[in-house]
């Protein structure tokens, strides 16, 4: 069963919209019980990185979820927020975040910097460059546009974590993939068919 992780951050049903018209089912719940029975979970979410933890904590998810993801080895894609709360810190409230991943979630600052001229957040459609061999980009050509909307992005200390990179200024990590654990700074929901391929992918995977 696939589970759309509802903690209470962001417009999930748009992401539910998107998985029923691939043809797929999913539930969207906030419930330890029922996370406890994915065979794959999504993890969407927009807005603060310590609002997001907080509420994970509060709704009693932290448990079940760190043990599907890191014992169970349960497939998870997080997307823009989600995939931000994977990383072991997060500069906004300066906390710690779920430490799947050994990266830091950071904001973007230009000042003193050519690219000094950007607004913040980061809006709208940009390109990602793949790097490596990542199940999600299976369809998906290379500089393909997504859609954005980010005020900070996600650090890793490994290159190894990146799966695809965007420029804004600096150079992000846009996706990353370790083992069974996807995320993806942009949102595929709403970047046309090739946000739908990529989770078509996900959601393929065995």
């Amino acid at each position: 069963m696939l589970v759309i992780l509802d903690y209470g951050m962001g417009n999930l049903r748009s992401v539910l919209r998107r998985v029923e018209k691939l043809g797929h089912k999913a539930l969207l719940t906030s419930d330890p019980a029922e996370l406890e029975k994915a065979s794959k979970i999504i993890m969407p979410g927009v807005g603060a990185f310590n609002s997001g933890m907080s509420n994970l904590e509060t709704r009693g998810l932290l448990p079940t979820l760190n043990r599907k993801v890191l014992q169970e080895k349960t497939p998870i894609l997080g997307i823009c927020l989600g995939m931000q709360m994977m990383c072991r810190w997060g500069e906004e409230g300066d906390i710690a975040g779920l430490g799947w991943i050994d990266a830091d979630c950071v904001r973007f600052n230009f000042e003193d910097k050519q690219g000094g001229y950007l607004r913040i957040p980061h809006m709208g459609w940009n390109t990602v460059e793949q790097k490596g061999d990542c199940l999600l980009f299976d369809k998906v050509d290379q500089s393909t546009r997504f859609y954005f909307v980010h005020s900070y992005y996600v650090k890793p200390h490994a290159e190894t974590l990146i799966a695809g990179t965007t420029d804004y200024g600096v150079e992000f990590a846009s996706a990353i993939h370790q083992g069974n654990i996807y995320g993806t700074q942009f949102h595929p929901e709403k970047s046309h068919q090739a946000g739908a391929n990529m989770i078509q992918a996900f959601l393929a995977q065995a």
